[in-house]
């Protein structure tokens, strides 16, 4: 008997060696495409439309520490929530800087940010549905409206620049880079926001993101000098990656001084 379990167990152990490994499952289309570009949306929208709400009702005893800290809030929770679903950006500046550092793959680019720009229109229309008339339009929807004279662009345009550049190196460090990243990311990425916008928000408005220039000033068709909320964050968002790149980044993510 002892010598028949043994040959049994045996066999067993040999049937199981022989076997071929099960091959991995396909990757679920929707959870690596779709899902993402919808949490986009989602994310997106909600941020913009707290946002936007944030400065149609702000209480003038507040001055900037209301949308301040709504921002800041808005960003911290939604990249902590979205995070493993799509990385959290929601702005497009982060999403061409994470790419160019190798952090996702060229073909959701364009989602992602057809993404951001429909979910920043999707916010804004709710903000214009929530509040009343008068404050909507005394506010201009929420829209960048504080730049009137070209004498304010060199100075707006730099800000936007360097502003730009200091949150999205955050998200980079947090998020992208082996040897920055931390599960702090949602507090650190919402505390620069806040930080951003109580310091420069009398220059440009402290925008940083064209999904949240582009859903306000669409509902509310107000586009004077609206170019500057493209280029300024864009600008910010290719000088960070270039940081990261040639100076901040680990080995693996650094092009130069690798040995």
């Amino acid at each position: 008997m002892g010598e028949k379990m043994e040959m049994d167990d045996t066999d067993c152990t040999l049937m199981e060696k022989g076997k071929k490994p099960t091959a991995p499952k396909p990757p679920n289309k929707y959870e690596s495409l779709f899902q993402p570009c919808l949490a986009e949306i989602i994310g997106t929208m909600f941020f913009v439309f707290v946002g936007c709400v944030s400065v149609i009702e702000n209480v003038p005893a507040a001055g900037r520490l209301q949308p301040a800290l709504v921002h800041g809030l808005a960003v911290a929770v939604m990249v902590a929530v979205m995070d493993n679903i799509s990385g959290s950006h929601f702005n497009p500046p982060f999403t061409i800087a994470i790419y160019l550092c190798g952090g996702m793959k060229l073909m959701m680019v364009g989602p992602y940010l057809i993404s951001q720009l429909i979910g920043g229109v999707l916010g804004a229309g709710m903000a214009k549905m929530m509040t009343p008339a008068d404050r909507y339009l005394n506010a201009t929807g929420a829209a960048f409206d504080i730049l009137k004279t070209e004498s304010q662009l060199s100075g707006a345009i730099f800000g936007e620049v360097a502003m730009t550049c200091l949150i999205t190196m955050v998200v980079l460090l947090v998020a992208v880079n082996q040897k920055t990243k931390t599960p702090l990311a949602p507090f650190l990425v919402g505390s620069t926001v806040i930080i951003n916008v109580l310091a420069g928000g009398d220059v440009s408005g402290t925008c940083l993101n064209p999904a949240r220039a582009f859903g306000p000033a669409l509902m509310a068709n107000y586009w004077v000098y609206h170019w500057v909320y493209w280029v300024g964050p864009i600008g910010g968002g290719l000088v960070a990656a270039a940081l990261l790149r040639l100076i901040l980044g680990d080995s693996k993510l650094r092009v130069v001084m690798k040995t």
